[in-house]
């Protein structure tokens, strides 16, 4: 997909009457950034990196000061902190690990990365009768361990742990995802290429299942219909790299309920289709609308582990697909009951697809108006969108940072909204709504308004007011592209 150098950042559009009105908190690279509905930046913690930053009730906010040493580890988090209004640390937590990274005193770090969860809420955003605990609580954290399984490769494995900590900083609970090889459902195809290739990263271990979502499931109509593998306190996550998403039995460890890595096994996960790459998988907490069902990023770009194709030489990452999806789905049916793709946003899904595409980061939110608040991170986007797919409020993150002192990028990891009443400091915000541009008329100081600027030359036989794309037909029916037809049904089924 093609994009321009110059575009507008900011609140590019806002209808107040339709969005669910609030703050937004992301990451951004000056640190923890909160908006209002127009834009105003009402609060930056300054230099507090997120992974992701989260709001509590009370102004306070969740983040790190610092991560290691990027030659030394990949991804791992000194600490989580949990940080005041007035910048003061009012918890931390660095005890994961005794570390000695070269040129660097030993210390004990947290080795945090991707999300955490604070108890009294199942997803750390906002739902009635559910707030994270502020002041008290236990709180999971995704951490990294560096491990050996030979049942898995001969290589050192970069492991996905997570742990239960209590406020004073005991670890009470632990998984390791090694441990629970065997109920992952790999066959001897993937196994045998996760053998060889790990996903190992440059100068890192193989990070076989890059998890990069938990969360509780929390009170639910599953659990209170008697499916035990909805218990509350059971564990949602979703593995990057193995295109798996699953639910941990709490008790006892093993996995209760699993989606992938293989979406051709039945009728209905063929009809569900491959969910490639994923984030934020999470269930719905109660109180929102659609709660109960499922809610992921499903990112498209590669994953997973197989047989070799066309498109992986070797079966590593060898699903892919060049657009993103954000779906809503029945965890018993697999039934797609919302969706956000290419189709919804306006695109051609055989020409356009990837106008609505982030093959990394990314997450879904879901609101109480029954909006759902997409963060579409590579290039730094984030917008609502109401249950008719229309767009409500667009964002576009106006920080750049300069990566390898050449690739400028303005990613956004993951964004929460939350209620004005969550932060007691500020008074409620004027609400001005932001009406859409009209790009065909836009224009940067000192360039030609174009249309109606020049000569209007007429041909015989020629209709002046015929519309067309130069090289394709324009029927209503039917358009004929270069590398397939399109017509009105095809624009009706679901990618």
């Amino acid at each position: 997909m093609g994009l321009p150098t110059i575009y507008p950042t900011g609140v590019t559009y806002y209808d107040k009457t339709k969005a669910f009105n609030g703050y937004t908190i992301y990451p951004s690279s000056k640190g923890a950034l909160l908006i209002d509905m127009n834009g105003n930046e009402v609060q930056l913690w300054a230099g507090l990196g997120g992974f992701p930053n989260k709001i509590l009730p009370g102004g306070y906010v969740f983040g790190t000061t610092g991560e290691r040493n990027a030659k030394y580890a990949f991804q791992d988090q000194l600490d989580l902190v949990q940080v005041d209004w007035e910048g003061n640390i009012v918890w931390k937590f660095d005890q994961t690990e005794l570390v000695a990274d070269p040129g660097s005193e030993p210390r004990y770090v947290a080795r945090q990365h991707h999300d955490y969860q604070r108890e009294g809420s199942s997803t750390g955003y906002f739902a009635p009768d559910a707030e994270p605990y502020i002041d008290h609580g236990n709180t999971l954290i995704l951490t990294h361990e560096n491990i050996y399984n030979h049942a898995i490769s001969d290589k050192r494995l970069l492991d996905d742990k997570i742990i239960e900590v209590t406020w004073e900083g005991d670890i009470i609970w632990t998984w390791r995802a090694n441990e629970h090889f065997e109920e992952f459902g790999f066959d001897e195809a993937a196994k045998n290429v996760l053998f060889r290739d790990p996903c190992v990263v440059k100068n890192f271990d193989g990070d076989w299942l890059h998890i990069n979502s938990i969360s509780t499931l929390g009170p639910n109509k599953w659990y209170d219909s008697g499916d035990e593998r909805f218990h509350p306190d059971n564990i949602i996550f979703d593995a990057r790299n193995a295109n798996i998403l699953a639910i941990i039995d709490k008790k006892t460890g093993k996995i209760v309920w699993r989606l992938g890595p293989d979406f051709n096994e039945s009728e209905a996960t063929k009809k569900l289709g491959w969910i490639i790459g994923q984030h934020h998988f999470h269930l719905i907490p109660r109180g929102l609308p659609g709660e109960g069902d499922f809610l992921v990023y499903d990112n498209g770009g590669a994953g997973g582990y197989g047989s070799p194709n066309p498109s992986s030489k070797y079966g590593i990452n060898n699903a892919v697909r060049d657009y993103s999806r954000v779906l809503q789905f029945n965890p018993l049916t697999l039934e797609i009951t919302w969706q956000y793709t290419p189709l919804e946003a306006g695109a051609m899904l055989f020409t356009d697809a990837s106008k609505f595409y982030s093959s990394y980061i990314s997450s879904a939110q879901r609101l109480p108006n029954g909006n759902t608040l997409i963060t579409e991170g590579s290039d730094g986007r984030v917008f609502e969108v109401t249950p008719d797919h229309e767009i409500v409020w667009e964002f576009i993150n106006p920080y750049f940072k300069k990566i390898l002192g050449k690739f400028d990028n303005n990613m956004v990891y993951r964004a929460y909204r939350v209620p004005y009443e969550w932060i007691p400091q500020l008074e409620k915000p004027l609400e001005t709504d932001i009406e859409k541009i009209d790009i065909v008329t836009f224009r940067v100081p000192g360039a030609s308004i174009g249309e109606g600027s020049g000569k209007v030359t007429l041909t015989e036989g020629v209709d002046p007011e015929r519309e067309k794309l130069t090289g394709f037909g324009s029927e209503e029916e039917q358009v004929n592209f270069c590398v397939t037809s399109i017509t009105k049904e095809d624009t009706l089924k679901k990618p």
